[in-house]
């Protein structure tokens, strides 16, 4: 118990900072060019508050233990922290992610897909944006959440074979955890309209495991062509080796942390979350606001952003069997 309160006043005291900072030199000129330096908000603080909230509620901390022991005997573990209510994610906040896509508070589009939404807590965060939301899960039990949530839940095999066009999707923290990524990469573009976005979220340093795959050994049938061994190596080499070769371009890409609601041994976990915002190479043109925000955006970040910064840093926490069960 001690050891336990002692994490959770480190957490409290760290210095939050470096999950969202990259050693610029490491990466490519014409993709570093491209880096938007984000910073934790209100919304991620709220996030965090709750999660040393819940930390505290020692009994609940102890059932949830037990009872999610007894569950994955049954269930796989995103299925037991859907029935337990457990293990939430934050990738971004709302403001975030509008400074992600380049548009102003008060744009509005007509359709959002969110791939491999688990328990919908990412989604709440983009839904306000979007007149219609979609969303795909594995899971049965985070299924009836998202549709408990008012969201249309579409079959995970068939989602791509339907005449709907999408404004964004958002595919965070999928690519390493399912079979076919490469194949996914080409789907999302299909049913992703000739001016639409592609909000892709990847922990790195990449280490791909998937759940209940193909090979059964965890391992993907086809593998993420990547090079490099740290964050900043691997940016570079995930934008030319395997987004642009699947014919996609780069907007706009960030480091955020990837938070996930904590257990008995500290309040949260965390990993280090690259986010690329892409759009079909050869796509229609941007619209005249999202340049201006572009602009906008150029002009404030010039002078916050550092090139020589040597700040990649590395998860304290390791990455647990599945996305859903980071705790």
């Amino acid at each position: 118990m001690y050891d336990r309160i002692k994490r959770d006043q480190n957490l409290k005291s760290m210095d939050k900072s470096k999950w969202y900072k990259v050693d610029l030199a490491q990466v490519e000129p014409r993709h570093a060019e491209l880096f938007l330096p984000l910073s934790a908000d209100a919304q991620t603080e709220e996030f965090l508050q709750h999660c040393h909230e819940q930390s505290d509620w020692l009994f609940t901390q102890l059932w949830h233990s037990l009872v999610k022991t007894l569950l994955t005997f049954f269930m796989s573990h995103t299925s037991a922290n859907g029935w337990l209510r457990r293990g939430s994610m934050h990738v971004f906040s709302r403001q975030q992610f509008v400074r992600l896509l380049g548009v102003s508070e008060a744009w509005r589009a007509d359709r959002l897909l969110d791939l491999g939404a688990g328990d919908g807590r990412v989604t709440e965060q983009m839904a306000p944006l979007f007149r219609h939301v979609s969303v795909t899960e594995v899971s049965a039990t985070m299924r009836g959440i998202l549709a408990g949530k008012g969201y249309s839940v579409s079959d995970v095999s068939t989602w791509h074979r339907t005449d709907s066009r999408y404004d964004v999707i958002a595919c965070l923290n999928l690519l390493d955890r399912c079979d076919r990524p490469l194949t996914l990469l080409q789907q999302m573009r299909t049913v992703l309209l000739p001016e639409g976005l592609l909000v892709v979220a990847l922990v790195l340093p990449l280490s791909p495991y998937v759940e209940d795959g193909e090979n059964g050994d965890h391992s993907p049938v086809e593998l993420l062509p990547v090079d490099g061994s740290s964050f900043d190596q691997q940016v570079s080499s995930i934008i030319s080796g395997l987004l642009e070769p699947a014919g996609y371009e780069v907007v706009r890409w960030s480091r955020l942390p990837y938070l996930c609601e904590g257990d008995l041994e500290q309040a949260f976990y965390w990993l280090s979350d690259v986010v690329f915002v892409l759009r079909p190479a050869g796509g229609a043109p941007r619209s005249d606001e999202a340049t201006r925000s572009d602009e906008a955006t150029r002009s404030t970040d010039e002078a916050t952003r550092s090139t020589g910064e040597v700040t990649a840093g590395s998860c304290l926490a390791e990455r647990s069997a599945t996305a859903s069960d980071c705790g």
